[in-house]
């Protein structure tokens, strides 16, 4: 039995009838982790192993202790983890070791999760490719030449390449879409609210990212997100709800939105389309209508409204490094320009931002009146080689940001909607793709079931994991 190829829910299941204990399934993974992590460098500051063994040995003897108990766990190196190095990919916290968890780690812990290390980030997970000056860049495991994405991508590969059974992940831009989709794993952007954050700095205007997870099923990617969920009550605007594992919609007479390149107003790297349209076809062939449908609403306006909201926050939560001279020469362009970019913002612009905003949710309602979900491309570029900072062309148009070439996931992003990255399989080149399937405010569950149904009748990663 090859432990680390079992889901989440199968792992739980033998652990707990004793086909299995927590110390082989821990030894099992640490011998994956040895084998292929230094190719894809998707885990970083990994414990020592005698440490994590004493703790699944450990593990064994106790009761249990909640959904995750004795499951190996590397999480997000954004989250503050007690005790465990967490660099936030950022110089100038190479050396950081936190006093206390983070919210979402807490969670984790209660739930029974052994932490065995982080997974890799771009620092301060800025941009959609996972290098940073502490731990270097991590590789796409279906071509090591290529990015796993970001800002989630050492999660995504690291999870692709079955060195964890779970993932954690964060998505403001896209950082669980994307590296789901360059990795052929699932990752879920819940509604906003209903994963909380921290009562650290601004709660209230900060509604643009959420944290989510990431797994090979959507029975494990539901199992992972009702440890995330439920309200923190120092933060506003929570939402509580419990989930188990989704029952698989049924897809005939549901009406499927395809919005495809937004009528022209994203640049697709050629293929990418078509490949989107092969994860259509999976819907349609369960009984599902899928209807092309022009642009909604004018993509630059949304794009205008995202990046002033996104450099407003950014400037706003990192302006202590920028003011530190010290701190600001440690950190990265792109971050510094994001802070530049907010500190400049009028009080108008930021209104008139989020004014684009609240109409783009009125519409989008609408069009939930008509459609059970909209899809889009998870990404607008195949994975690229690693070597690049972004990529500054797509098909010949220039872009003229560092994260512009994301553009595709502005929509859901902007306004909080749930967003289910779904695989998509394969292009020319053997590298993977993926989409979006975005839901309704609060429609998680509908959206997960969708996504079961999917899964069931494709399992992408599943039939086709990585050659490592």
């Amino acid at each position: 039995m090859d432990v680390t190829s079992l889901s989440a829910l199968e792992l739980r299941g033998r652990i707990a009838q004793g086909d299995v204990s927590c110390a082989e399934v821990m030894a099992s993974f640490l011998a994956r982790i040895a084998a292929v992590n230094g190719q894809v460098n998707a885990i970083v500051s990994l414990r020592d192993t005698d440490s994590v063994m004493a703790e699944a040995r450990a593990a064994d003897k106790a009761s249990k202790r909640g959904p995750l108990h004795g499951l190996p766990f590397a999480v997000k190196d954004l989250v503050a983890t007690k005790g465990l190095r967490t660099t936030y990919g950022s110089p100038v916290f190479a050396d950081h070791v936190p006093a206390q968890d983070d919210l979402l780690a807490a969670r984790l812990r209660a739930a029974g999760a052994i932490f065995i290390g982080k997974t890799n980030t771009p620092e301060w997970g800025q941009g959609s490719h996972s290098f940073n000056p502490v731990h270097g860049v991590t590789r796409n495991p279906y071509d090591l030449a290529r990015s796993a994405g970001g800002s989630s991508g050492g999660a995504a590969a690291a999870l692709a390449a079955h060195m964890v059974p779970l993932a954690d992940g964060s998505d403001m831009m896209g950082s669980l879409r994307n590296p789901a989709a360059f990795c052929n794993v699932y990752g879920f952007r819940p509604t906003w609210g209903l994963v909380p954050g921290d009562a650290d700095g601004d709660s209230f205007l900060a509604t643009l990212a959420t944290e989510g997870p990431m797994a090979r099923n959507i029975a494990d990617l539901a199992l992972l997100l009702d440890v995330q969920a439920g309200e923190n009550p120092l933060v506003p605007f929570g939402r509580s709800e419990r989930f188990t594992t989704p029952v698989a919609a049924d897809m005939r007479g549901k009406r499927i939105g395809w919005l495809g390149d937004w009528g022209g107003a994203y640049a697709m790297e050629p293929g990418i389309l078509a490949q989107s349209e092969t994860a259509l076809r999976v819907f349609e062939g369960l009984g599902a209508e899928i209807v092309p449908i022009p642009p909604p609403f004018p993509a630059e306006n949304l794009w205008q409204a995202w990046i002033t909201l996104r450099a407003m926050l950014s400037a706003g939560g990192k302006r202590a490094l920028y003011e530190d001279p010290a701190q600001r020469a440690q950190t990265k362009p792109e971050t510094i320009w994001e802070i530049e970019q907010g500190l400049a913002l009028t009080a108008a612009a930021v209104y008139d931002a989020s004014v684009c905003r609240s109409r783009w949710f009125a519409v989008a309602a609408g069009l939930f009146d008509q459609f059970d979900a909209l899809v889009l491309p998870s990404a607008q570029v195949w994975p690229f080689p690693v070597g690049w900072r972004w990529p500054q062309m797509i098909d010949g148009h220039k872009m003229d940001t560092y994260h512009r070439w994301m553009e595709v996931v502005v929509p859901a992003s902007l306004i909080g909607l749930p967003a289910l990255a779904l695989p998509a399989g394969f292009g020319e080149t053997g590298l993977p793709m993926g989409v979006q399937l975005i839901g309704r405010s609060g429609a998680d569950r509908h959206i997960l079931a969708m996504g079961q149904a999917y899964h069931q009748a494709s399992d992408w990663p599943g039939k086709h994991p990585p050659p490592l």
